[in-house]
């Protein structure tokens, strides 16, 4: 069988994009998502909050940092991607994190992918 890995989210930014640049010249925008799920059961709501890094590379990236804030709600449709190092006393670390295809951005209905043009989608 074949291997799929495949994320679609919805959710709202938890803090403003940070922009860097790779030792390469690529931008690399950072940010982080809130996606919350609802949930009734004998008359109670139950309310889960689950916070979710998100990596956009290149004019994706830049994109999304000229048009990202705090609060904004956006669509991401990435893949899972795990991170790995180690800290400078030797312990290995590892981190999940959704490398992002599209961001489309909600609040102004505008979609970015990589080799499209911009514009508003709807």
């Amino acid at each position: 069988m074949g291997e799929y890995n495949k994320v679609i989210l919805l959710g709202n930014l938890t803090h403003e994009p940070e922009l860097r640049y790779a030792p390469t010249g690529t931008p690399v925008c950072e940010f982080s998502l809130a996606v919350h799920h609802r949930q009734r059961a004998e008359d109670k709501s139950k309310e889960e909050v689950c916070y979710i890094d998100i990596v956009a590379f290149g004019p994706l990236g830049e994109r999304a940092k000229a048009n990202l804030h705090k609060g904004s709600q956006v669509l991401i449709d990435g893949r899972l991607s795990q991170r790995r190092w180690e800290t400078p006393e030797g312990k290995r670390r590892s981190k999940h994190e959704v490398i992002a295809h599209t961001v489309q951005f909600i609040d102004g209905a505008v979609s970015f992918r990589p080799g499209k043009e911009e514009g508003a989608e709807r």
